[in-house]
């Protein structure tokens, strides 16, 4: 059975995963997702370019640009515009965390994946909140990577197995109705809102969570405004990370201090 479609980025537009549809009339060029790849190492961009090309896979993907530091990446994000950015964390002049924020600062709307050889689960706690959209190891599959690609694109939040299982555990031990003790960072959420967060931490779209508890869209982009306004926050992973901490504060209380 063939995966659903996805809309590509900016483009509203079909967009299908390569790997599970070679056989079918390939995408219009017009949806490709635009990626800047940033890594110190060129052996790694090499790869990754060679990955998201083979088997007709440049129709879906177009590489627009390269970078090995942070410098040159929030540069070169600023004069390209990319849809996406695969980052690694570790590079020559600091954190790659360090530049999603510049990039986020200078261009909202650029979707962020982290992919990296440097998969701890504290780490991505304490520096979720930079605004990333994604945190996937190296290991990865290039069919996982394609998939993972267009979600991110797509609007979706996603984690690398290796972490998924403590951190999705947290999110969905609470069910529908987390606890609301005095420590509850959400307390000052209403029942629905709650409901709408954790869809949201689950790394469920707008359209997924309105699908799911009988909304519409715009229902849903209202809960979720008033939820941001809340929790002062702008981003659905600092949501999904504060639903986390809620669901297990010791562990969110354990990590190491920025």
């Amino acid at each position: 059975m063939h995966a659903p479609p996805r809309k590509g980025p900016r483009h509203g537009k079909e967009l299908v995963c390569p790997a599970a549809l070679y056989d079918q009339d390939p995408v219009p060029a017009t949806t490709a997702i635009s990626l800047l790849l940033v890594d110190g190492s060129e052996l790694w961009r090499t790869g990754v370019k060679t990955s998201l090309s083979i088997r007709g896979r440049d129709k879906y993907f177009r590489i627009v640009g390269e970078a090995d530091s942070i410098a040159t990446a929030v540069t070169e994000c600023g004069r390209l515009k990319p849809d996406l950015v695969l980052l690694e964390t570790r590079l020559p002049d600091g954190s790659g965390f360090a530049a999603c924020r510049q990039i986020l600062a200078q261009r909202p709307d650029t979707r962020i994946l982290i992919l990296t050889s440097a998969i701890d689960e504290a780490l991505i706690h304490d520096n979720m909140q930079s605004g990333v959209h994604g945190y996937l190891g190296k290991d990865i599959s290039p069919t996982y990577l394609c998939q993972a690609i267009i979600d991110v694109a797509a609007g979706k939040f996603i984690l690398d197995p290796a972490v998924t299982t403590q951190v999705f555990s947290l999110i969905r031990s609470g069910g529908s109705n987390p606890p609301t003790s005095d420590g509850d960072r959400l307390a000052i959420l209403s029942a629905q809102e709650r409901r709408v967060l954790a869809l949201v931490a689950e790394g469920k779209t707008n359209k997924e969570v309105a699908g799911q508890m009988a909304l519409s869209e715009k229902t849903v982009k209202n809960y979720l405004s008033n939820i941001f306004e809340k929790l002062k926050i702008n981003r659905r992973a600092q949501a999904a990370v504060l639903y986390a901490e809620s669901r297990n504060p010791k562990t969110a209380s354990n990590g190491p201090s920025q």
